[in-house]
């Protein structure tokens, strides 16, 4: 499963690491837009496989972000 960027913004932060176990609703992300902070929670339980995007890149709408297994 991968967790997509809701929206366009640069990539602040990763609140996991790959081989973290997540839980639904649970932080995986945060993305800065419009000079706010975005975080970004997994939809369903999963372990981190990969993470996608490179802290400080800008991301787009829909994009990868998190793989989960």
């Amino acid at each position: 499963m991968e967790i997509a960027s809701p929206m366009a913004g640069m990539l602040l932060r990763y609140s996991v690491a790959v081989g973290d176990a997540v839980a639904p609703g649970q932080e995986v992300a945060v993305l800065e837009s419009m000079k706010m902070e975005v975080p970004v929670t997994a939809p369903s339980a999963g372990t981190v496989g990969v993470l996608r995007a490179e802290v400080g890149a800008f991301v787009q709408e829909g994009e990868a972000l998190v793989s989960l297994q």
